[in-house]
């Protein structure tokens, strides 16, 4: 029984060594599609591949920086657009309100009307001064959209003016 034990204790050992002294192999090492040879790189070619290289980063700076004017174009854009209606939409309330200010007025005056020819009267002037008041307000509202368009159109016009004097130019 010892001669059994013994050879059992041995053969670990035996396993233990083989595993040990084994290096890790590459699996592509004899393979030879994956072996790169040493070469020299021609001189002019290396110089033309330089050459490439520093216009594809003059290409990107150019590229980079006129993207970056085109985003801080648009922001600007963004932002006078978002200035001018909320600037419109306040004048908008501010037309409503006189309006509705003046309709009630009116109503209030028509409730101490003591006869139809007062009324008459009475209706008849509300009518003409609110025609000339909502013409007033349209134009007022058409001058200001108006503005507005030009505000907001004006620096991508001269952007485009730019783009197109450099373009030229090169």
């Amino acid at each position: 029984m010892s001669e059994t034990t013994n050879a059992a204790k041995a053969a670990p050992k035996a396993r233990a060594s083989k595993s040990a002294k084994a290096a890790p192999v590459s699996p592509f090492a004899d393979f030879e599609a994956f072996s790169m040879p040493k070469m020299e790189v021609p001189a002019m070619f290396r110089e033309a591949t330089e050459k490439s290289i520093d216009q594809a980063r003059e290409a990107y700076a150019k590229v980079k920086t006129a993207a970056e004017d085109a985003t801080d174009l648009m922001e600007d854009t963004f932002e006078t657009s978002r200035q001018g209606a909320v600037e419109f939409n306040h004048k908008a309330v501010d037309v409503a309100k006189a309006n509705t200010d003046a309709t009630f007025s009116f109503i209030k005056d028509m409730m101490t009307v003591k006869t139809l020819a007062e009324a008459i009267e009475l209706q008849s002037t509300f009518a003409r001064q609110q025609f000339d008041t909502l013409s007033s307000q349209a134009k007022d509202m058409q001058e200001f959209a108006t503005k507005l368009s030009t505000d907001v159109t004006a620096p991508v016009k001269d952007a485009f003016e730019k783009s197109f004097k450099d373009f030229k130019a090169a």
